[in-house]
């Protein structure tokens, strides 16, 4: 059954699932909808046109479904939608959508760790780790099982692609391709995401691959077009999964080019 602390506030309207928990003075918006067995802790809120999913965990003092901080903001009724088991760690953030009828996403089995921060119209795929006081600006893409450093910050628009990590303290401003590691201020690629690629059961081969592809992209100083071009015909002569998810980034829609 629901239970629900008698000193938190729920708004008339809000929408509890079987098995929700509510914790000590958590704040629920009347638009809110919350899936079955999620927690929501003592002093969390969860505000807005926001659907959360089964089993989250939001920590005490996290703000989820706060207003855009987009000033291009002109009403409406933006929304957040939040998919399963993901957890929220104290003081994190996650915002509504700017434009009415659109979405921020959350998808599932992410972490994101305390005082992190998800900002309007993010897309946010799943198994992602956000480390403490990672920050995400509006409209960024996030690909699955990419890691986030302690203090790093994606700029908006930017794309960070699957398995890939933003190391520590650094600030993205382009788009940070599949399997590999970036570093600095602006961060810059320096190296294969291997032991994330060890952890989700990629091969040696398919390592090597990838290590082999970023010698190729940002160590033979060939322009973008020629290495791309390189690596397509590596792709049709030796098919590889590592090959086609950095050429399918690549060659993607991007706002602010490839890191």
């Amino acid at each position: 059954m629901t239970k629900i602390h008698p000193t938190a506030i729920i708004e008339n309207g809000a929408e509890l699932a079987d098995g929700v928990e509510v914790g000590a003075y958590a704040y629920i918006g009347a638009e809110a909808k919350i899936g079955e067995g999620t927690v929501v802790a003592h002093h969390a809120t969860v505000d807005g046109n926001t659907i959360i999913g089964k089993e989250n965990q939001i920590y005490p003092y996290a703000f989820i479904g706060g207003k855009t901080h987009d000033l291009k903001y002109k009403g409406g009724n933006p929304g957040l939608v939040i998919g399963d088991r993901n957890v929220f760690r104290e003081y994190t953030t996650a915002h509504l959508a700017t434009a009415d009828a659109t979405n921020t996403i959350i998808g599932n089995d992410n972490n994101i760790l305390a005082y992190s921060h998800i900002a309007h119209d993010c897309i946010v795929g799943n198994k992602i780790v956000m480390s403490s006081h990672a920050a995400l600006g509006g409209h960024v893409i996030v690909e699955d099982n990419a890691v986030i450093g302690w203090g790093s910050g994606a700029h908006q628009f930017c794309r960070i692609g699957a398995y890939a990590m933003l190391s520590a303290s650094s600030k993205l401003v382009k788009d940070l391709p599949p399997f590999f590691m970036a570093d600095g201020s602006p961060a810059e690629v320096c190296a294969i995401n291997k032991i994330n690629m060890q952890r989700n059961g990629f091969t040696v081969e398919e390592i090597d691959i990838a290590y082999s592809t970023f010698k190729l992209i940002y160590k033979r100083r060939f322009t973008r077009s020629h290495a791309l071009e390189e690596l397509s015909a590596r792709e049709e002569a030796s098919p590889s999964r590592i090959t086609k998810m950095i050429l399918e980034f690549a060659r993607g829609s991007s706002e602010r080019g490839i890191a």
